[in-house]
């Protein structure tokens, strides 16, 4: 453990004061982190501040599972206790004193921090991230899942050199070339919640940017990946800066980092300054207008100010984090993209908002159980009506006066409207009982708001009520001055159509519209073969998709060809284009049969843990169909059933289940799992109970 004292030496020499809150006051803490990746292990240290405000016997923390080496109170042991979830500190704390307290601990956590790839053959995919997700940094750090306990956090982090180390903050210190104990140290000047504290260490290389207002902003990227990193970040620094502009509120930390990190648990993480997201969104040029990273991108850096900044009292509020975030993501999407992406966005979150409320299963944004889609959806849309009610300028006001006023504390959402209340001098019950406690979505306020400032929506509710016939011509198709999200709306609506209607909309020069034509084309007819196979090579891979599958359903005689002109598009992140291609080729006895175990091997393979959740689940799926599951597919599949995605493990352990029934396939799936150690069949022996 001598590096772990060497580090409280320095930990120890910059220690400084925190800021006082309104109980006892752990106000800054220095965080040690020694990751041990083969075992899965966090070996760490913390040396916390505090302050105490009224006279108490103990003093606890959260610490889920941890086991603690060393446990003193201003340099001197101390009486505690321990459970799997606490540490209790025991002592007559006064009131006006102030501690340090220190903690050396070793733990193997069993979530929020994740080791991925140290187990497999393949070299450089390597990684160890965090995912605290509101409340459980505790599980690694003995720290506070209660957010309403602000603490300026400082790490230090020690990792082999041949890794990058990111974290919270600005870095002050990085190894050497040479040299014994590689270490990174990484200071805050500003204290945050314990569930945003976050680090990963992996192979990268970086993009910096420089925000107009001077802030760095650190874009991360795996080597390879070097290609990816225009289309993938792309208007990053347009969002900053739009955002700072729009809030009026100078970003309020040191800088800002995002990192794509393998197999993450959602799509972002807003940690303070450092947001993760999942790799499934390095994308290339070709992938940006089917899945980018946009939203994400600005959804995850509007949580600097909404979550980060001013945080939640507890989840009764969380409108005040999701509703916030995915309103200004919306706002810069509109920025770059336009108004009619903006407004149309809000028309399709209304018609699913309003499908649900009308049958009964609408929420209040102030019910702390409320789906994501109410807090996220409906929350943006709470925010649009407000700044359409008070104006835009007494909108922008409250918000800078509200960040102000409540920055590096926690909020009510009554706070909240207390602060627009004064800020636009109106009375905003009434859209408190309607927004915020109402079950029942507004539809009719909805569609008004959007009449009101859509010209494209305007026109769409005057044809959907004054003449049908014109809502359903293709007539109005043609007009160039229509808005894309409009024909896209009347094409939906539309149904089936005539052969001879979808001849232009093949040839549409908007390549949504041709997008939208591969999706209902289904069996094409033979008329417009010619026309349907230039899209096999359109910018879209999921055109490309699309129409490689309805081809080769349609056309058998020509199905090698089809296979021929697609057979070097890889498609997405998920490699979309490519295991449906595999699964078609095996399908087509007459093309490149001498190939064909080469293509079960390479779907198998996608399968393996190399690869993302949605590779690997659409892998299994397809191998499912075709019934091609072998060996190794077996074995993937079971270790796939402890996955830490709950989403792909359900899937695995669903498959899995259907597997299991077959007698045939349960004999395969016993014989394979002797290879396997005791952790990976878990799930298996579920079954044999």
């Amino acid at each position: 453990m001598k590096k772990l004292v060497f580090a409280f030496i320095i930990l120890l020499s910059i220690f400084t004061f925190g800021q006082h809150q309104d109980k006892v006051d752990f106000t800054k803490a220095n965080v040690y982190l020694s990751p041990v990746p083969k075992e899965k292990e966090i070996k760490g240290g913390v040396l916390y501040r505090f302050d105490v405000l009224q006279n108490v016997d103990s003093v606890f923390l959260d610490a889920k599972n941890i086991d603690f080496l060393k446990v003193e109170l201003d340099g001197e042991k101390v009486d505690y206790t321990t459970t799997e979830k606490i540490i209790s500190i025991k002592h007559k704390f006064k009131k006006g004193d102030s501690h340090k307290l220190i903690l050396q601990y070793i733990t193997k956590p069993k979530q929020t921090v994740y080791f991925i790839g140290w187990d497999d053959e393949l070299e450089g995919n390597e990684q160890i991230w965090t995912q605290g997700q509101g409340k459980y940094t505790s599980h690694w750090l003995p720290s506070f899942d209660d957010m309403e306990e602000k603490i300026e956090f400082d790490m230090t982090i020690e990792a082999d050199r041949k890794y990058q180390v990111i974290a919270n903050g600005n870095l002050i210190m990085q190894p050497n070339d040479i040299g014994e104990d590689p270490i990174w140290m990484f200071n805050m000047e500003k204290p945050m919640s314990s569930y945003l504290l976050a680090f990963a260490i992996g192979d990268y290389d970086k993009q910096v940017l420089k925000a107009k207002s001077g802030v760095k902003i650190e874009n991360y990227y795996y080597p390879n990946d070097s290609l990816k990193v225009e289309p993938t970040y792309r208007y990053t620094k347009k969002i900053f800066d739009f955002l700072e502009n729009e809030i009026d509120v100078t970003y309020p930390w040191q800088n800002y980092k995002q990192v794509p990190v393998h197999d993450f648990l959602y799509a972002g993480m807003e940690n303070t300054s450092a947001t993760f997201f999942s790799d499934a969104y390095v994308i290339d040029s070709t992938s940006f207008i089917d899945r980018n990273y946009v939203n994400i991108n600005a959804h995850e850096l509007a949580h600097q100010w909404f979550g980060n900044l001013v945080t939640e009292k507890n989840s009764e509020h969380h409108w005040l984090h999701e509703g916030f975030a995915t309103y200004y993501a919306y706002l810069a999407e509109k920025e770059i993209f336009g108004d009619d992406h903006f407004f149309w966005k809000f028309y399709e979150t209304a018609k699913t908002l309003n499908s649900i409320s009308e049958k009964g299963e609408g929420e209040g944004l102030l019910n702390p159980k409320a789906s994501s889609l109410t807090f996220y959806e409906k929350g943006a849309w709470a925010l649009a009506i407000l700044k359409d009610k008070i104006g835009e300028d007494n909108f922008k006001t409250g918000i800078r006066n509200y960040l102000n006023k409540y920055q590096f504390q926690n909020v009510t959402v009554a706070e909240f409207i207390a602060e627009m209340e004064e800020t636009s001098n109106y009375d905003l019950s009434d859209f408190k009982t309607i927004w915020l406690d109402g079950d029942v979505f507004p539809m009719d306020a909805a569609k008004d708001y959007l009449m009101n400032n859509s010209a494209s929506l305007r026109m769409y509710y005057v044809l959907k009520h004054d003449d049908e016939n014109s809502f359903n011509s293709p007539e109005i198709l043609k007009d160039s001055e229509l808005a894309t999200e409009l024909k896209l709306e009347l094409l939906q609506q539309k149904g089936d159509f005539p052969e001879l209607e979808l001849l232009p909309l093949i040839a549409s020069e908007d390549i949504r519209i041709r997008q939208f034509t591969a999706q209902k084309m289904g069996v094409i007819p033979e008329g417009l073969k010619e026309y349907a196979e230039p899209l096999l090579l359109d910018d879209s891979y999921i055109t490309n998709e699309l129409m490689l599958y309805n081809l080769w359903s349609s056309f058998d005689y020509d199905r090698s060809v089809f296979l021929e002109k697609t057979k070097d598009i890889i498609g997405l992140p998920n490699k979309n284009v490519r295991l449906l291609w595999l699964t078609l080729a095996l399908f087509t006895p007459d093309y490149n049969p001498t190939e064909s175990v080469y293509y079960h091997r390479e779907l198998v393979g996608y399968t393996s843990a190399i690869y993302n959740p949605e590779v690997r689940q659409t892998a299994f799926q397809y191998l499912f169909e075709i019934e091609a599951l072998n060996d190794d597919a077996y074995i993937n599949l079971i270790k796939a059933t402890n996955h830490h995605s709950w989403q792909f493990r359900n899937y695995a352990r669903q498959l899995f289940d259907a597997l299991w029934i077959d007698e045939e396939q349960k004999k395969e799936i016993e014989k394979v799992a002797i290879q396997l150690n005791s952790s990976d069949l878990r799930y298996l022996k579920t079954k044999l109970k």
